[in-house]
């Protein structure tokens, strides 16, 4: 997920920034004084985005490691925009808004195809079910997650994070799970785990607009 832009300083703030953020600037830096803009980026990742989906939703194990390391592609792009809207200045509520929303979409596709890719596996007519519950409380996540930015600002809504890692990096593994072919795994996993993180996101963004409103 990709950071809205709250101040040049902040967004600037040397060690404390995830790693993958660190190498998407210096991968968009000579995109600076170019006709390119965040809102292309943004696009681009779209893009992968739905053609991960589309590999995801075939039971062909090929397919489904092309569609999982384009995914992860497609999540590492999601940082170049907002990179390129610090250093260009070119940062907007639109684009921040188009950025949630390919979020959104792109990781609410990512369950909703891998269950229906694995429609003729072990879990059977389930598993299209099991990704349409994962993929709906990820969208969910997705939407608490921008109500905690528009209300506690970016610093009160940052997620746990260990070191120059985030929470959300742990999907750069990704293709782990299509490599080792464990998707059944990891469906049966993310039908539990997104709505158990959904519900606790909710509850955390209630505790920490308790604290706002004490403060």
């Amino acid at each position: 997920m990709s950071e809205p832009i709250d101040s040049a300083s902040e967004a600037d703030s040397g060690s404390s920034r995830p790693l993958d953020a660190r190498l998407a600037r210096r991968l968009v830096r000579p995109l600076e004084d170019t006709p390119a803009r965040p809102n292309h980026l943004t696009t681009v990742r779209l893009v992968l985005g739905l053609v991960s989906a589309w590999c995801l939703a075939h039971e062909s194990l090929v397919l489904a490691n092309i569609g999982a390391f384009v995914f992860a592609l497609s999540n590492f792009v999601d940082h170049t925009d907002g990179e390129l809207a610090r250093m260009s200045g070119a940062s907007s509520r639109f684009g921040h808004l188009y950025d949630l929303v390919c979020d959104a979409l792109i990781h609410t596709l990512l369950f909703a195809a891998l269950g229906y890719g694995l429609i003729h596996g072990p879990l059977g007519a389930r598993a299209p079910v099991m990704g349409a519950v994962a993929g709906v409380s990820v969208a969910l996540i997705f939407w608490l997650h921008m109500a905690m930015e528009d209300k506690l600002g970016k610093t009160g809504a940052k997620l746990p994070s260990a070191g120059l890692f985030e929470i959300e990096d742990v999907l750069y593994l990704f293709p782990l799970v299509t490599i080792f072919n464990v998707r059944e795994v990891f469906l049966v996993l993310a039908f539990v785990g997104a709505p158990a993180f959904a519900i606790w996101l909710g509850w955390y963004f209630r505790v920490l607009s308790a604290r706002s409103s004490e403060d």
